[in-house]
């Protein structure tokens, strides 16, 4: 078992994807998702505080799994594990970062977790020769959604998927559903309007309605 399936006994099967623009609102809006059974936090580094974020939530909100997100080099790589990411997540996969990955875990840098993405059976043949089983399918809803993860299922029933992009209250059960999908991703549980209005009620109420 790893470490993301240990985690996701724990947890429902959804990691948030979150934007924070600022950085005051990281930790109540962490508490509030977590308050609402959500604990895999995706802290997005699309923005200056991203990292700043990801502190702040490892040293103030202990029951939360924090990560980071749209990691799409070595240097952001690098830069998650110092910030204390227990998870990264990129939108792709490249040389640079299989070796990265591979260097943190053989020198015992890092014990977290890497969920790369990929969007065609190549990408996924690419990251199962390196060594991962378990993958983000993204854009999901853009590259054939339900449709081509049931496809996927046959030539590699070995591989997990998180699916993320165009994940939504209103089809994530029919993901969920796919024996090949461990988890989802989305971003509608702290999406901009509740983030801004410091509406952290109405997050704990989304992060509640998730089903199992």
């Amino acid at each position: 078992m790893t470490k993301l399936n240990t985690w996701l006994e724990k947890t429902k099967p959804l990691i948030a994807v979150i934007v924070i623009d600022d950085l005051s609102h990281a930790v109540p809006m962490a508490k509030a998702l977590v308050a609402g059974g959500i604990h895999l936090l995706e802290i997005t580094l699309r923005t200056e505080v991203g990292l700043a974020a990801i502190k702040q939530i490892r040293d103030q909100v202990p029951e939360a799994i924090v990560g980071a997100g749209t990691v799409c080099n070595v240097k952001d790589y690098q830069s998650a594990i110092d910030a204390g990411a227990q998870f990264i997540v990129s939108p792709g996969l490249t040389t640079d970062l299989i070796e990265k990955a591979k260097q943190v875990e053989s020198a015992g840098q890092w014990d977290g977790v890497f969920l790369p993405g990929v969007a065609t059976a190549s990408e996924i043949m690419v990251a199962k020769q390196a060594g991962f089983a378990q993958l983000k399918c993204f854009p999901a809803s853009a590259i054939g959604g339900c449709s081509i993860l049931k496809a996927w299922a046959g030539p590699f029933d070995s591989v997990g998927f998180c699916p993320t992009g165009g994940i939504s209250l209103d089809n994530y059960q029919s993901y969920l559903s796919l024996p090949n999908v461990i988890c989802i991703g989305g971003s509608w549980l702290t999406e901009a309007s509740l983030m801004t209005t410091e509406n952290w009620p109405e997050i704990e109420l989304r992060a509640k309605t998730i089903q199992a």
